[in-house]
This record gives structure tokens, sequence and C-alpha cells, in this order.
């Protein structure tokens, strides 16, 4: 005896239907549309997949969106000047150097600071200065400058460079300022020649202890007044020549 075949549309098979998951309507279109369904395969190859964007200068100033203040240092700043000086440079000094500078020159010694994250503030740059007496025309020198790598590329180094200048020409009466780079150092070589107007004079000869040569770069603090006083006659105001013969500082 043949066995009876169930019957296609019993009980057990409309629950079977019944249980199977309905396919979407986008889906059931494109199955009956081929070209439809090839369209829109073509127009997932042609557009590529979106990621969000991320901004460069949101990602680049998380770690100081606070802001930096330029100040005079002061003798509790000597100890996170020193740990500034040891993170950034290979040319280190001893504390009794900074008490040095600090108790001889005040006025020349400026620093950056900015908030620790932790509602407090530290040191991310300073600048350590000096004036040279022993020389026939007074002027200042540029002994340290270090920014921590956290916060460079935010203009820091000319501001403290900037300050110090500002201090050797209206405290001391400086006519100049030096001071001596690495041949190798092509960052700060920009930043003294195409920034501040240092000038290349010469080249010391294993300068530093590795045996590394020196620029010697000087910088003219009279230079802008010159130009102005040269530019009188083609409409400058006078009043303007006066102030910059008084302040006799190049930005």
């Amino acid at each position: 005896r043949v066995p009876r075949s169930p019957a296609p549309f019993g009980p057990r098979s409309q629950l079977a239907l019944r249980k199977q998951p309905r396919a979407p309507s986008g889906v059931v279109r494109a199955l009956a549309n081929p070209e439809a369904r090839r369209g829109s395969r073509r127009e997932r190859r042609r557009s590529p997949p979106t990621r969000p964007r991320v901004s460069r200068l949101t990602s680049r100033s998380s770690p100081t969106s606070s802001m930096v203040c330029i100040r005079p240092a002061t003798l509790e700043d000597v100890w996170e000047m020193q740990h500034c000086n040891l993170m950034c440079l290979p040319e280190n000094y001893q504390m009794k150097y900074y008490l040095y500078h600090s108790l001889s020159w005040p006025q020349l010694l400026h620093v950056a600071e900015s908030a620790d994250g932790k509602g407090g503030k530290k040191i991310v740059g300073y600048v350590l200065a000096k004036l040279d007496e022993e020389s026939e025309d007074a002027h200042g020198h540029i002994t340290s400058l270090a920014v921590l790598r956290t916060h460079r590329k935010l203009g820091i180094a000319a501001k403290l460079m900037r300050a110090a200048h500002d201090a050797m020409c209206g405290v001391y009466d400086a006519k100049y300022c030096s001071l001596h780079v690495r041949v190798s150092n092509a960052a700060a070589i920009h930043l003294y020649v195409d920034i501040l107007g240092y000038e290349k004079k010469d080249v010391e000869k294993k300068y530093y202890a590795d045996g590394e040569d020196a620029h010697d770069m000087r910088k003219t603090f009279a230079r802008l007044a010159e130009e102005a006083e040269k530019n009188q006659d083609a409409n400058v105001d006078s009043a303007l020549v006066e102030e910059l013969k008084l302040l006799s500082v190049v930005g």
C-alpha cells in the first residue's frame, strides 16, 4: 500500500508558513524588478562608505584647550623651568644657574603657564635670558628657550622671545640680542630668522658639548625705528615714529 502524501495546505504547512519572517518591501520590489536591483548595486559601488569627519584643529588642540599665559617668572617657577628644560633640551643646567639668572636679571625671565587639567597650573615653556655687560655695548643674550612638545606649534616660543626682547630694551636699554643655535635645528632657525628677524653673524665650531657647531645670531632692536624714520617723508605719522623710537623694539 502506497502511503499518501500530506496535503500541501494542511494545518502543519500553514503553521510553517506563518512562522517564516516576511521579507521587507524593498527586497520584494528589488526581486520583482531586476533593473532596480542592478541600479542599487551600481550606486553602492560608486558611493564610498561615509566616515565621521574629525577636525584636525580639535584633535590637535585637545591637550591645550586652555589658555596659555605669558608672564614674568618668579623664584617659585625655577623648579618647573628646570623640569621643562630636562624634558626638551640636551643642554641642561644646575639649579644654581637658574637662581643666578633670576636674582641678577629678574625682568628677563618669562614663563608660559597653562592649566594642568586638575584645577591647577603648570609651566609649559620658558625663556632664560641675561644681560652681557662685559662688552662695549650692553646687549641681551638668550641662554635657553624651551616649550613642551604638547604645546608646540602654538606660537608660544615667539611670544616668550618677544617678552624677553621688550624687557631687554625697556629695562636695560639693550642695543641688540644675541643667541646660539645648533646648525641642525631647522625649526629653531626658522623661528629666529623668519619670524623674529635674527641675522646669522658667524658659525662657532664645536660650540656644544657633543661637538656640533652653532650659529651665532643677532637681532638689532633699533632697526624698526630707523626704518620708520627713513619713511617719515612718505606720509608717515610723526607720533608713530616717536613712539617707535621710545620702544625701539622689532616685533
